[in-house]
């Protein structure tokens, strides 16, 4: 029976430890394709599963990775042949079913989509659900806009060097708006700027430029990915009209707020879902990078393979990671 490489997290009484092993086809679960994995990518929640974070997955041994491109070898649906190129994120996997830190998935294929003309398979994961959720992010925007687009508007993201701040960061640059960094790591200033930002802020900076609960009008429009008092701030500090979008909750679950950026303002928060989205959504924001919103992510993106993982897991849990991890499976 074939074997093939995957990391594994196991919960011992001294809590859980990663290692690489060899797994059998046999070990996955049911699902209408089998994929060879290609490449994969590290994301908050990755890292969560991976050292047993309660809430996260539910059973152990486990093996992480919330995202993966690769090549269909076995198919029981006949939307998909063997040999197709698809991307799978978000639902299930790496959660409790297995996932792309093994160099084969096999999942049900409403999970999985065509890779689409124009993005290579390593592209696809330079992107991965960091990538999906800052193009639904500004997809959200931009439909909150009336779809007028974001040339000359002034935005701000949070959480700027990390994987969702950061493509959400160039890819609002590349639309033609002028990007505020807020980030807690001063020493990649120059980074964000080489990014597109038009400044960087630190998060003291911005608490000395708004106030609560209604301040001066300052951006149109933020991405959101750490929640707490910094998205207190930004919805204090909107225009008119203005929306937030928001997808994490690095500082918190819970925020402040009063009703005066509403109903003064007409300002909007938005709620940024990646995970059970339909595939008809993600199969857009998917073209999106294929075509116009092309990215080039060169100076962004740490490639690894399985044994390099363990690292980065550790460094995304400090806090400590910068752009976005790719994973070899190759």
């Amino acid at each position: 029976m074939k074997t093939f490489k995957a990391l594994e997290s196991v919960k011992t009484e001294q809590g859980n430890t990663t290692s690489i092993i060899e797994k059998s086809i046999n070990d996955l679960p049911e699902g209408d394709l089998l994929i060879k994995v290609s490449y994969s990518s590290l994301n908050y929640k990755d890292a969560l599963s991976a050292s047993g974070s309660p809430g996260v997955t539910r059973n152990y041994p486990h093996t992480p990775g919330i995202d993966a491109v690769g090549i269909i070898e076995e198919s029981a649906d006949s939307s998909f042949q063997e040999g197709d190129k698809v991307i799978v994120t978000g639902y299930d996997l790496g959660m409790n079913t297995s996932g792309g830190f093994g160099q084969y998935i096999r999942v049900p294929s409403s999970w999985a989509i065509p890779l689409p003309d124009g993005l290579e398979e390593k592209d696809s994961m330079c992107l991965g659900t960091a990538g999906l959720t800052a193009g639904l992010s500004v997809h959200a925007l931009d439909k909150h806009n009336a779809h007028n687009g974001f040339s000359g508007t002034n935005t701000i993201v949070t959480g700027s060097t990390g994987g969702v701040g950061s493509i959400a960061l160039m890819l609002l640059s590349k639309l033609g708006s002028n990007v505020t960094a807020v980030t807690g790591k001063e020493s990649e200033k120059e980074l964000l700027l080489s990014l597109g930002a038009s400044e960087v802020v630190s998060r003291e900076d911005l608490a000395e430029m708004t106030r609560t609960p209604v301040g001066k009008s300052i951006w149109d429009f933020g991405v959101d990915v750490v929640s707490g008092n910094i998205l207190t701030l930004l919805l204090a500090s909107l225009k008119p009209g203005g929306a937030v979008a928001c997808s994490g909750m690095v500082g918190g679950p819970s925020f402040e707020s009063s009703i005066f950026p509403f109903i003064l303002r007409g300002n909007a928060l938005l709620g940024i879902d990646s995970v059970e989205i339909s595939l008809e959504q993600k199969t857009q924001i998917w073209k999106n990078f294929a075509s116009d919103w092309s990215l080039d992510l060169t100076n962004t993106v740490k490639e690894v393979n399985l044994e390099g993982l363990e690292a980065e897991i550790s460094t995304i849990l400090k806090g400590g990671q910068v752009g976005r991890v790719l994973v070899n499976l190759n």
